[in-house]
């Protein structure tokens, strides 16, 4: 293996967010930063894992505060290219009784236009897992064509393919979501769907049922994230409920994404579905306890004190 060999590269699109406090009667923002795959890669470095990202920034502040960011958390970003000709997507998050809610700025941005052909080809091939989510696949044609052409050389090299639902039904119609994701899930080694996602894609409301599908499809594990209600992870020699773990919530933003980062690296550390899971759960919900995406995700330090805790 390469020395540079990496835990887990990312794919999709980085971006910028701007997340309402509720202080200034609602004027005030709290800038943070976002992208489900960028998230999910900043949860992971925060357990441990040695991970790099994978994609194009604009040329531009938001850019350059994304790779500051990256340089901060230990995520590589050498193989992440600047556009000139293209912007940094932002996104803007609002909250009142029904929850969060989301405005995203990111049409035609840089993580749009990055193509097969600036893929690190060897990266890939020498990471031991390659991750990627439904955001990447549907933010344009372009890129779901350079995230199968990604999964093709992970595929190849034995680096194996994690894979976030992340159903974004602005982005594209519900029946191109089932079909492109069904493929995606066959050809997945971890599979982390949220709820809310699969019983729009599928129409099952079982969560047991939603984890059949997917190990039927071809997904090798399933970690089906259920919100406040926990998780239910499986392969094909067994299942586990996982717990809620108490928390005090405040923003849920990103939530998932700590979930599936935390995941990959206990996974690839060695543990079982069930400890996996179960260390995920307690990332997932220590990140819901601050503003943000990215801020209040938790370090593996804390995460051990908090289990140990009870």
């Amino acid at each position: 293996m390469a020395e540079d060999a990496l835990d887990i590269l990312a794919l999709g699109e980085a971006m910028v967010e701007f997340n309402q406090t509720g202080e200034g009667n609602g004027r005030l923002y709290l800038q943070g930063f976002g992208g489900d795959t960028s998230n999910f890669a900043v949860a992971a470095a925060r357990q441990g894992a040695r991970v790099g990202y994978l994609g194009a920034l604009g040329d531009d502040p938001y850019g350059a505060m994304l790779r500051r960011l990256w340089d901060e958390e230990g995520v590589d970003h050498a193989s992440v290219l600047a556009d000139a000709a293209a912007f940094t997507a932002i996104y803007f998050v609002t909250h009142d009784e029904r929850g969060h809610h989301f405005s995203f700025f990111r049409t035609g941005s840089a993580a749009s236009r990055y193509t097969a052909a600036q893929l690190p080809r060897e990266r890939i091939a020498a990471a031991r897992v390659l991750h990627l989510s439904g955001i990447s696949l549907a933010i344009s044609p372009t890129a779901c064509d350079t995230a199968y052409a990604a999964m093709a050389i992970a595929r190849e090299a034995g680096t194996l393919v994690s894979f976030d639902t992340n159903l974004r039904l602005k982005l594209w119609p519900v029946d191109r979501a089932r079909a492109v994701m069904s493929d995606v899930i066959a050809r997945c080694d971890i599979c982390l769907p949220s709820y809310d996602d699969v019983v729009a894609i599928f129409g099952l409301t079982d969560p047991d049922a939603l984890v059949d599908h997917c190990l039927r499809l071809g997904a090798k594990q399933v970690a089906l994230k259920l919100g406040e209600k926990g998780a239910l992870v499986a392969d094909a020699n067994g299942r586990h409920r996982i717990d809620p773990f108490p928390c005090q919530p405040v923003d849920a933003t990103g939530a998932g994404d700590a979930f599936g980062g935390a995941f990959v690296t206990r996974r690839l550390a060695g543990d079982s579905l069930l400890d996996a899971g179960r260390y995920a759960a307690a990332v997932a919900a220590l990140s819901t306890q601050g503003y943000g995406a990215v801020a209040p995700i938790p370090r593996a330090d804390e995460v051990r004190a908090r289990l140990a805790s009870g």
